[in-house]
């Protein structure tokens, strides 16, 4: 390994136990961290992204993806962490003072807009987001206007618990608490270009898998 490489390893590693200790205080397990750790590389490859690039982690609660991608894309690139929970913001507000993150910025969210400045962004994640959207058509034009030609919007959800109960405000066609690949692919695909379904892309758990679908900006 180069010593440049090495050393950014040894950083991350760092950065990661110091904000795995202020987000375990939040709310934050060490299962997330560990998943960001293990996804955040595979989204790099999936959406053929390059260091100095700029990336939103939409719905980004205590930030265990954004800090993973704020280490990734380096001083050349950025991260646009955005949310609507009141204490997810703090947190991730003082997360990036805390560990001197310059390449993070935090957006406070709204129902219907990622309140992102528009073609800013080389890719998009949203995390166990989008099952939560009490409008997503709306969001789903927010997210594409955020996009820059040929960026790409990574969906990563799972699909309806068993017996479990669509969340207040969301649209009933997503049959219980979380979404079908289908419905993502349909909805977003009236927007943006849909390149690929993951059904198997993680594990939520015993039994319970997440999947990831991936769309493109014209």
């Amino acid at each position: 390994m180069r010593k440049g490489v090495r050393l950014l390893a040894v950083s991350l590693v760092g950065l990661l136990c110091a904000t795995s200790a202020l987000a375990q205080q939040r709310g934050l397990t060490d299962g997330q961290i560990r998943s960001a750790e293990v996804e955040v590389p595979r989204l790099v490859e999936q959406l053929e992204l390059e260091p100095g690039a700029t990336v939103a982690d939409v719905g980004a609660g205590f930030g265990a993806w954004t800090v993973r991608f704020a280490g990734w894309t380096g001083e050349a690139g950025h991260v646009y962490a955005t949310e609507i929970g009141d204490r997810q913001l703090a947190f991730l507000r003082e997360t990036a003072e805390q560990d001197r993150l310059a390449n993070v910025t935090v957006i406070e969210g709204a129902v219907d807009d990622t309140n992102l400045p528009d073609a800013c962004c080389d890719a998009i994640l949203a995390r166990d987001a989008f099952h939560h959207f009490t409008e997503p058509a709306a969001m789903i034009e927010s997210l594409a206007a955020a996009l820059r030609p040929g960026g790409r919007l990574a969906i990563i959800d799972f699909p309806p618990l068993e017996n479990s109960s669509v969340p207040e405000g969301v649209p009933a066609d997503r049959g219980g608490h979380g979404v079908p690949p289908e419905v993502v692919e349909r909805e977003i695909g009236a927007v943006l270009t849909h390149e690929s379904t993951t059904l198997e892309w993680s594990s939520r758990g015993p039994g319970r898998s997440l999947f990831l679908v991936v769309f493109r900006k014209p």
